[in-house]
């Protein structure tokens, strides 16, 4: 069970609201002033009603309640470890690489411990001192300078909630209410909040895996299942009620279920299947999963269920049931595209996700004009997310890609080449036009609108699978300015049960995303680039950083990478993280600075080489970062970043000249339905309550106003 305190850092972490605190009142205002001092060291700042609501407690509630805030967000900026580099004084003191290679070898040879030789061959990594820190935490900042202040150090705003409750029941409803899937620590949070809120059953819950974990704290509570419509549905709850996978990337293990469980798991299929016995045709694809789901409800014991019956009879090959899209096969295996785009309208989401390939195989503007005909006949039926792909996808489509790239809800690309018929820019047109007609009628109408700026370039996020928790981190492809004279990448790790190398790596490319250089433990030194060290064991946690001076580098692209060498991977160890920070001038400090971090991701891919984000400059010299959010798969061990040069390269290549489908392609919309829209900017006074589009909400708000922000950004795609 989830502990309050746990519970609480968690909401921080996720709303940047604090659950207001309960008790006598009193006047804190001295640890209310120390709590804004504490956050603004970190890059945060109180609200002007969180820090009246701590300064109106008595000091017990108001100690507790500050460390509390603290400690959340230190952690969600990556401050609740010490990062302690391999050289005391990087950037400065990085030796030459072939200079610290001999330097650790008269080291060795004068101590006497020898290093491992194989083949004649010396193994560098296995000399005495290598990989791990030889000084102090306190040893390493004594040799910094006090970080100097600038106007570019990131400020973000911590807001005063609801008491607990209320918090909790918010972020239950606007996580289940969200129209894209969620991202893995999302889900996992809204699962602790469903089994607090089991009797709330919300208006709408648009995503089905969403759906399966409610329904899944629902059948531990001994309550029926709630909005379900397909077989699927009721495996996603067999699944998360056995603590496996609801999205069912991977296959789950299924844990024997009570009597009254096993009822209402049947209850459900039956329901299902009495109502449309064409659903059968869903088994197919996951018939293995729902024959040993079947070895654990017992269907045979439950004769008042005979539709549920057919499902596991289908999963066993004793019945047939064809799909829809079996029927739609054979429609295009005989060149009737039109007819297999009419078998497919019974189905309208598979009938949008099938549309490329109905307009690419049809026999000229006629067809392809019944294609588009027929999808308009259900346009009004298919899911907003389903729409917004299909439109982001679309105009992509009158040119071919660098290379087809296919990302997997656990960041794992698969790539192959373009080889499909570009469509032509009037079918195009005609589609796209169709979809933006029915997105802007599922849009609301706010009666005063406010947009930061700052949002709209931001891909609107289709999935959170497409980014990762943690401080800031946008969607896939999601291009962002980066205004700053340095960039510093920085990554962690701690080990949990074996010795475990990460290393952090700079892929240096040029215009055609060819190598041109690379920065890591092989080369400490790179175009202006420099590395803090290897590190090859982390029980305590270990850090690496590279700095990359932005007027200095010549690399058109810069691509950081983390490469596991050995040891745990990024979903076994305790904790890891990929972050980059932004130094203005000569504002000195310690390697770690908190309130210079500008993002901090979780590690938590399958991969064995993480790509969070890479940086384009353009021909006047301004740095742009690119969101990727990929883990190539690599190899068991001894990654580099040697060799996945060319792989690298092409997921560079693909999704930074990728069109996709941004906030202020929404926001354009919505400018035509408003009853006006503003430009925010920091100062601006506002004389009513507004609807506010930005990254984060703004301190002083009107009361009553409604900021849509990065933790519900997905609220701009439409149900």
């Amino acid at each position: 069970m989830t502990s309050e305190t746990t519970l609480r850092t968690r909401l921080i972490q996720r709303t940047l609201r604090v659950a207001r605190a309960g008790g006598p009142g009193g006047d804190s205002s001295p640890v209310a002033r120390q709590l804004d001092i504490a956050l603004m060291s970190a890059g945060f700042k109180a609200s002007r009603e969180l820090v009246e609501h701590v300064s109106s407690l008595a000091k017990e509630q108001a100690v507790s309640l500050s460390t509390g805030v603290v400690v959340a967000v230190r952690a969600l900026v990556g401050d609740q470890v010490a990062h302690n580099p391999y050289f005391r004084r990087f950037p400065r003191g990085v030796p030459d690489t072939v200079e610290f290679w001999l330097r650790e070898l008269r080291s060795a040879a004068g101590s006497g411990e020898q290093p491992e030789v194989r083949f004649g061959v010396i193994n560098l990594l296995s000399l005495p001192r290598y990989g791990r820190v030889q000084h102090t935490y306190e040893e390493m900042l004594a040799e910094h300078d006090e970080l100097l202040p600038s106007i570019k150090d990131r400020v973000t705003v911590v807001h005063l909630g609801g008491d607990l409750d209320e918090e909790i029941t918010t972020t239950f409803l606007a996580l289940a209410g969200s129209t894209t899937p969620l991202e893995s620590s999302d889900l996992q949070l809204f699962a602790t909040l469903a089994a607090l809120r089991v009797d709330l059953v919300p208006e709408s819950i648009p995503v089905r895996e969403t759906r399966g974990v409610l329904n899944a704290a629902r059948l531990a509570a001994g309550l029926p299942l709630v909005a379900v419509d397909t077989v699927v549905d009721v495996l996603r709850v067999a699944c998360q009620a056995s603590g496996g996978d609801v999205t069912l990337l991977e296959p789950t293990r299924f844990r024997g279920f009570r009597r009254a469980e096993r009822r209402v798991l049947m209850g459900a299929l039956d329901q299902v299947i009495a109502g449309n016995e064409g659903k059968l045709g869903d088994v197919n694809r996951y018939a293995g999963r729902f024959k040993r789901l079947g070895e654990r409800l017992h269907p045979h014991e439950y004769p008042a269920f005979p539709h549920a019956q057919d499902v596991f009879a289908v999963a066993r090959g004793e019945r047939v049931a064809r799909t829809m899209a079996g029927r739609a096969e054979v429609a295009l295996a005989a060149g009737e595209v039109a007819q297999a785009a009419r078998v497919l309208a019974a189905a309208p989401g598979l009938l949008f996700r099938s549309l490329d390939r109905l307009l690419r195989s049809a026999s000229g503007p006629e067809e392809a004009g019944k294609v588009l005909a027929t999808a308009g006949s259900v346009v009004a039926s298919v899911s907003g997310r389903v729409l917004c792909s299909v439109r982001e996808h679309l105009g992509n489509r009158t040119q071919h890609d660098f290379a087809r790239l296919f990302v997997n809800r656990s960041g794992r690309p698969w790539i192959t080449a373009d080889t499909r018929r570009r469509l032509a820019p009037e079918v195009v047109y005609s589609a796209t036009t169709m979809l933006d007609e029915e997105l802007l009628r599922r849009l609301p109408a706010y009666d005063r609108l406010v947009v930061d700026p700052e949002v709209l370039p931001v891909a609107l996020p289709l999935s959170g699978k497409a980014t990762a928790d943690g401080l800031d981190v946008l969607p896939r492809g999601t291009r962002t300015p980066v205004d700053g004279d340095l960039l510093r990448f920085f990554t962690y790790w701690r080990q949990s049960k074996q010795r475990t190398d990460y290393d952090l790596s700079v892929s240096l490319l040029d215009e055609n995303f060819d190598l041109q250089d690379q920065v890591s433990w092989t080369n400490y030194h790179a175009d202006g680039a420099v590395y803090s060290g290897d590190l090859t064991d982390a029980p305590d946690g270990a850090t690496e950083f590279i700095d990359l001076p932005l007027r200095a580098v010549s690399a058109r692209y810069v691509v950081p990478q983390v490469d596991i060498y050995s040891g745990e991977g990024f979903t076994e160890v305790v904790e890891s993280m990929f972050g980059w920070m932004v130094r203005d001038g000569e504002q000195q400090g310690a390697p770690f600075e908190p309130r210079t971090v500008r993002m901090r991701s979780e590690l938590r891919g399958t991969g064995r080489v993480a790509l969070p984000v890479m940086f384009e400059r353009d021909y006047e010299g301004k740095w742009t970062a690119i969101w990727l959010h990929v883990y190539l798969s690599g190899s068991p061990k001894f990654n580099q970043v040697a060799a996945t040069t060319s792989t690298v390269g092409t997921v560079a290549a693909t999704i930074s000249r990728r069109h996709y489908l941004t906030v202020e392609h929404v926001v354009d919309m919505l400018a035509g339905k408003a009853g006006s829209v503003t430009t925010w900017a920091p100062g601006l006074r506002l004389d009513g309550p507004v609807t506010f589009i930005g990254l984060h909400r703004p301190d002083g708000l009107p009361e009553g106003s409604t900021a849509i922000t990065l933790d519900r950004l997905s609220d701009l795609v439409p149900n």
